[in-house]
């Protein structure tokens, strides 16, 4: 998807992304720089155009765009071209599965913040899981048959039927549409938005009102399987008036401590 990045950079704008005189200039650049979407002609493109080139130029693969989210883009978007299976919904559910109460709660709230937009992809992948015309739900049948319908060579090759155990928690119960969309959301890829900021907090609210609780460093600690030598860190995530996760414990907890938080200053 990187490749694909700097190919349409090229082709929309007519210089390469990244440019050095040598080699090993180049790898730098990649390293060091940032793509230019300041100067002519970026300015005469449109902000869809931008936003595509930009969400797979990004240099954290956990925050780029997949081939079916590309598909499903603005930029991109053709409501007669069926959008592929993504694996990646596979492991963010499996994810979910394996999560605390209080990560789900953390990630719904973060669901319903989305636009109708962000939901076009996660949709279309619920869509082809072929939901239950009785009760619009899926179950591990739903991964499975989609699997065997969808699945490319290269799937098949992979580790999918590993990956289709990982789901048997749905073998004994259902899954409908809110919550597959809150399993299926990812705060690395929002994390690269421009409206994360106002994105995060629409979600915090959603957080506070249905899902917030108390919790004791310790718990948060294990919470995000960190040690007691994190503990220093985390106390800060904690609002000390109630015992609850405060705006940047939210956005911290959501993504664990590797990512960057929200920059602004906020105060809940």
């Amino acid at each position: 998807m990187w490749s694909i990045g700097v190919i349409t950079y090229i082709l929309l704008c007519g210089s390469r992304p990244f440019w050095a005189r040598t080699e090993s200039g180049i790898f730098r650049s990649v390293l060091r720089a940032d793509p230019n979407f300041d100067d002519a002609p970026w300015q005469s493109a449109s902000p869809e155009a931008r936003d595509f080139v930009k969400r797979l130029l990004n240099k954290d693969y956990r925050k780029r765009m997949t081939a079916a989210q590309a598909l499903s883009h603005p930029w991109l978007r053709d409501e007669h071209r069926q959008i592929p299976l993504d694996m990646l919904v596979f492991k963010l559910v499996k994810a979910y599965l394996r999560s605390t109460p209080l990560k789900r709660a953390a990630l719904k709230a973060l669901s319903r913040a989305i636009t109708e937009d962000d939901l076009i992809y996660i949709r279309a992948q619920y869509n082809l899981l072929e939901p239950s015309s009785r009760d619009g739900r899926i179950s591990i049948d739903n991964f499975r048959m989609a699997l065997l319908q969808n699945s490319t060579d290269a799937m098949k090759e992979s580790r999918t039927l590993e990956m289709l155990n990982s789901l048997e928690p749905l073998a004994y119960r259902r899954m409908d549409f809110e919550e597959f969309r809150a399993a299926t959301i990812s705060p690395y890829q929002l994390e690269a938005l421009a409206r994360w900021e106002e994105i995060a907090g629409t979600a915090f609210e959603y957080f506070e009102q249905e899902g917030n609780r108390a919790i004791t460093i310790e718990e948060l600690a294990q919470e995000m399987n960190l040690s007691s030598a994190a503990y220093s860190i985390v106390r800060d995530w904690i609002r000390p008036s109630d015992g609850r996760l405060s705006f940047l414990g939210y956005t911290k907890f959501l993504h664990g401590l590797t990512m960057r938080s929200s920059n602004a200053r906020r105060h809940h």
